[in-house]
């Protein structure tokens, strides 16, 4: 009896505690277009540290060390959010049937691309920082295999989570743009 009203004031608190909000990521649209070496290319799922693969949304302290903010968070899976913003980005720069992983479509994609991010955060300083390494390989074509490091900074009017959204989406679609022009002239 004590164990049923212990866990029924526990729903019911859980009830009264507010939904924290949640902030998209912001979505833009790339001048560059490119004619296309392939016809198709597989965004697998993007890797994303710790930090940045949770909820809440992670910003460098004065200090050096990682905070996160739980009362704001993405509105979508940050790996989930960040591999569709790259194959949508892939898809409209070079003209081609581009998606995430698992494969849409029917057949098999002409490349994957694998995405393995070391570094994704807002910094005290004002920069948002984006960097790792991408790797796109032939799926049964004859697109040879290709690895680039990438090191992608933007600046940010402030810490405000608006303007971490928006650098973060300025720096995923110029990742998207460093990976068109592997796949694309």
């Amino acid at each position: 009896m004590i164990k049923r009203i212990s866990l029924l004031a526990a729903l019911a608190f859980a009830a009264c505690t507010p939904e924290p909000d949640r902030l998209a990521l912001a979505q833009l649209d790339s001048a560059l277009e490119l004619r296309p070496l392939v016809s198709s290319a597989m965004v697998r799922t993007v890797s994303l540290p710790t930090y940045a693969a949770a909820e809440e949304i992670a910003v460098e302290t004065g200090a050096g060390l990682i905070a996160s903010n739980t009362e704001v968070l993405w509105a979508d899976d940050p790996q989930r959010a960040m591999t569709i913003a790259v194959a949508r980005n892939l898809g409209d720069i070079l003209g081609i049937d581009a998606g995430p992983e698992p494969w849409p479509f029917l057949g098999l994609p002409d490349v994957s691309i694998d995405v393995r991010v070391e570094r994704v955060l807002a910094y005290a300083d004002g920069t948002f920082r984006l960097s790792g390494q991408f790797y796109v390989g032939g799926d049964g074509s004859d697109f040879r295999n290709q690895s680039r490091a990438f090191a992608i900074s933007k600046p940010m009017p402030d810490l405000s989570l608006p303007s971490i959204a928006t650098a973060q989406a300025e720096a995923v679609l110029t990742l998207s743009e460093e990976i068109a022009k592997t796949i694309g002239r």
